[in-house]
């Protein structure tokens, strides 16, 4: 082989080389510029186009948060929660969740001037000293918050107006919905909440959330949840949670949980 040929070869192939190198080093350079920062949570729905989730007519100030009273007496639900556990779960746990939250916000001002249903939304711009606090105490006050008002002494029955169409549209049945949401109650583990939601896409599904987690925080609006942390049920029936959450629905208030569909359900068309 004459020299030429040689030195053309090589220089083929360092050429080639010099190219791969270039190549990689460009390859690694992209995948050191971290995801978070270019591309923001698709689950985070913004306020601008998010109904309020407290109660379908404003959001929960956290400035400062405050214990909502009870609509009806501690004994009222008693054909399913009976008067000591509803005292304890309402001026106990509740009460508990609005002063820590308002404990963790006491140095932020501009965090004050905020909803807990925004903050909810927006953890990442919650400092994160306080993140875990916020997360916690802000969900349990807003769960809580929506829990009292799906619930009545008058509540119970099969739902009426537009929601019932749209279970049975979206279920085939209210008794399988029924079955559905117990059977997500029951396979929580541990401590959380069983929900009916209108997802991101505008239909009602059955979801369950951890500990105080709230459907906002991926995107979902909550209709009506059940709280399946043993506080709300245990004095009265010990570990049957089971019988717990069929006890439960003797006391919803439809009239109520129809009004948050029918905002939820506005909010996702008009989107």
């Amino acid at each position: 082989m004459s020299k030429f040929i040689r030195a053309k070869i090589a220089l083929f192939l360092t050429s080639l080389l010099v190219s791969i190198l270039v190549m990689s080093c460009q390859t690694t350079g992209q995948t050191t510029v971290p995801i978070a920062e270019s591309q923001p949570p698709q689950a985070i729905t913004t306020a601008a186009t998010f109904p309020p989730v407290a109660s379908p007519d404003e959001e929960l100030s956290a400035g400062p948060a405050r214990l909502p009273l009870l609509p009806y007496d501690y004994a009222a639900l008693g054909k399913a929660i009976d008067a000591e556990t509803m005292k304890l779960h309402h001026d106990g746990h509740h009460a508990s969740y609005v002063k820590n939250l308002n404990d963790a916000l006491k140095d932020e001002p501009d965090l004050q001037k905020s909803s807990v249903e925004a903050l909810l939304r927006n953890l990442n711009d919650v400092p994160e000293n306080i993140r875990i606090k916020v997360r916690n105490n802000g969900g349990g006050h807003l769960n809580h918050t929506i829990f009292w008002q799906i619930m009545s002494p008058e509540g119970g029955g099969e739902p009426q107006d537009e929601i019932a169409a749209e279970i049975k549209e979206t279920f085939g049945s209210f008794e399988e919905f029924k079955q559905q949401f117990n059977k997500a109650g029951s396979d929580r583990f541990g401590s959380g909440w069983v929900w009916l939601v209108r997802n991101p896409a505008g239909k009602l599904q059955i979801v369950s959330t951890a500990n105080q987690d709230n459907p906002i925080m991926d995107g979902a609006y909550p209709i009506m949840g059940n709280d399946v942390w043993e506080h709300a049920y245990y004095l009265r029936y010990r570990n049957r949670r089971g019988e717990y959450l069929n006890n439960w629905w003797q006391v919803v208030n439809w009239p109520e949980v129809n009004k948050r569909s029918l905002v939820s359900l506005n909010s996702s068309k008009s989107s």
